[in-house]
């Protein structure tokens, strides 16, 4: 039978982090789900009443509060997405995706980690993504980011092993959650015929509608997250399908052998 944990997933209002904290919920376990926004705590609370919900935006002092709770495994699902070409792309939008998906998610994590390491036990489980392994055109900003807590997850894992404390990145590919979806249209929120990179906008619209066509069904990365949730000793990486699942983005891109 399967211990009973306590476990903290951010970014719980939608998508994988939702569905995890659920199924995890539905399997026994304590679930905190942490949203963004209030508006979100009150849909999910309304929607999942067997969950703790929390808002906690990780970019906030908010944060603090985590400190309060005996954390078995800390989910970090929380993120935002952000396209367009490197040669464009705001400075402000930069800065905000490395906010929120390197900085925010760093910040979280050192706050449970008192807790794990005071205990000598714990799992921190990183939302990375194939596009932490790989990048591809017009995604540049997003695996940026991705490739940062890449690196951070890998010198967690082997400087927190001797304290106990198990350290995992999971890897999904393209998933049907609506999150790359809204990540497709954020470059063409500013991206127009005056940008540097215009002449190639065939490519971006083509990468764009590749991205987010045949999306797979986001329960296999739940799964996966249940499954590292439980495992008694988990792999670095976790690659969800196994073979990435993108292939058609880096055909459309011009990436493929």
């Amino acid at each position: 039978m399967t211990k009973t944990k306590t476990v903290l997933v951010t970014g719980a209002g939608s998508g994988f982090g939702k569905g995890a904290s659920i199924a995890l919920a539905a399997r026994g376990h304590n679930v905190i789900a942490s949203t963004e926004t209030d508006a979100q705590a009150v849909a999910l609370s309304a929607e999942a009443p067997e969950l703790v919900v929390e808002r906690i935006d990780i970019t906030g002092s908010d944060i603090d509060k985590v400190t309060e709770w005996d954390i078995d495994v800390l989910i970090n699902n929380a993120g935002m997405g952000q396209t367009g070409p490197m040669a464009d792309v705001p400075m402000d939008r930069v800065r905000k995706i490395f906010e929120v998906n390197v900085f925010g998610t760093l910040a979280i994590t050192q706050r449970v980690l008192a807790g794990m390491i005071a205990k000598g036990a714990g799992r921190v489980i990183v939302m990375s993504s194939v596009g932490g392994l790989d990048s591809f055109p017009t995604f540049g900003p997003y695996c940026m980011s991705k490739h940062a807590l890449e690196g951070m997850g890998k010198a967690m894992r082997a400087e927190l092993a001797p304290q106990g404390i198990d350290v995992c990145m999971i890897n999904p590919g393209p998933h049907n959650t609506g999150f790359n979806d809204a990540m497709a249209e954020t470059m063409w929120e500013w991206f127009d015929d005056n940008s540097l990179q215009a002449p190639n906008k065939a490519m971006f619209t083509a990468v764009r509608e590749a991205a987010t066509t045949d999306q797979m069904d986001p329960m296999v990365v739940v799964d996966k997250l249940v499954e590292l949730t439980e495992a008694e000793v988990t792999s670095e990486h976790n690659i969800v399908p196994p073979e990435g699942g993108v292939d058609e983005l880096t055909e459309v891109s011009g990436q493929s052998d």
